[in-house]
């Protein structure tokens, strides 16, 4: 039985571990802290991520990253998109690396980017509609691995492939890699017209343009128009604004009533891309409306009425 080390031992990373057992293979979930490793290798649940998900005895846990990815093809890193650097730091480069955050690097670029430029030659990418609560308790769903090596994707198809989680592959690592970093700024917004109670219409409306600027965003960058539609786009897009284990949705719904939406510690990787992705859009000069609106609302820089007025009082245009 092959052991597929899970770098990350949060609701995702949780998740995928248990995901690889159902799929036949053994996995390695690496834990940051050796007293909370210690605890989910006693306790066989992840409590403080993802909790009511028994860890098969197929996973072992560990706090030794070496020994986490010694003999290993490839490792699967869910770590938030700011710990990537670290993590990569202390990896072999002959390594294959998917990574599985949807975030940006520091300097805004990609992570895929950044693993390349530290010496990595296997990347990978993962996303999809994924809520770590459902893929952990065995519902239906699918994801997609990018990657310019066709070798690595397969291995990592093969390693995840089940009865209840579909995985497909694609050569379309920008698509992939940045439909997920999008949809987490405009899931940000979805949360903020429902904490303000903007109505069906509103956020209906809200999604689409949102989706819009997906594709300009995207394509911009070189990305396949058509994985824009697909599981890691508006597949992403429509779970993430929708759900209610959503991070990122709940955290416009906290910062439309008033409260600290980072409550509980977990990392909502929106509110670091937001402002990056707005960043992008003034230097290069395109048009991300709804990205600058959450940009500047979550800054403090306008307020929630102004980021309503600014959107809906634009010029009149075709569609």
């Amino acid at each position: 039985m092959t052991a597929i080390p899970v770098i990350g031992a949060g609701g995702w990373g949780t998740a995928l571990a248990v995901a690889a057992t159902r799929a036949g293979q053994g996995a390695t979930l690496w834990a940051r802290r050796p007293d909370f490793a210690a605890r989910l290798a006693e306790v066989r649940e992840n409590r403080e991520y993802l909790p009511n998900v028994i860890l098969p005895e197929a996973v072992d846990v560990t706090a030794d990253l070496a020994a986490a990815v010694q003999g290993a093809e490839f490792a699967l890193l869910v770590v938030p998109s700011v710990g990537i650097p670290e993590v990569l730091a202390e990896l072999p480069r002959e390594l294959g690396v998917v990574l599985c955050a949807k975030g940006l690097a520091p300097d805004g670029g990609r992570l895929s980017d950044f693993a390349a430029e530290l010496g990595f030659r296997r990347v990978a990418v993962l996303s999809g509609p994924n809520h770590a609560e459902e893929v952990g308790r065995g519902l239906p769903a699918a994801t997609v691995v990018a990657s310019s090596d066709s070798g690595l994707a397969s291995a990592v198809q093969d390693a995840l492939m089940s009865p209840t989680l579909r995985v497909y592959t694609s050569s379309d690592t920008v698509g992939v890699e940045l439909g997920g970093v999008l949809k987490n700024v405009i899931a940000l917004a979805a949360g903020l017209s429902d904490g303000l109670r903007l109505g069906d219409n509103a956020k209906a409306s809200l999604l689409t343009r949102g989706l819009r600027e997906m594709k300009r965003y995207l394509t911009a960058l070189g990305a396949q128009e058509d994985t824009v539609y697909g599981l890691s786009g508006l597949g992403d897009l429509v779970a993430t604004a929708t759900s209610s284990h959503s991070r990122n949705r709940a955290a416009g719904e906290a910062i439309a009533r008033g409260e600290n939406p980072q409550q509980g510690g977990k990392v909502i990787e929106g509110l670091r891309t937001a402002g990056l992705l707005d960043a992008w859009a003034t230097a290069h000069g395109h048009d991300l409306p709804i990205v600058r609106a959450v940009a500047k609302v979550c800054a403090g820089e306008w307020s929630l009425q102004r980021g309503v007025s600014e959107l809906m009082e634009r010029e009149a245009k075709a569609e």
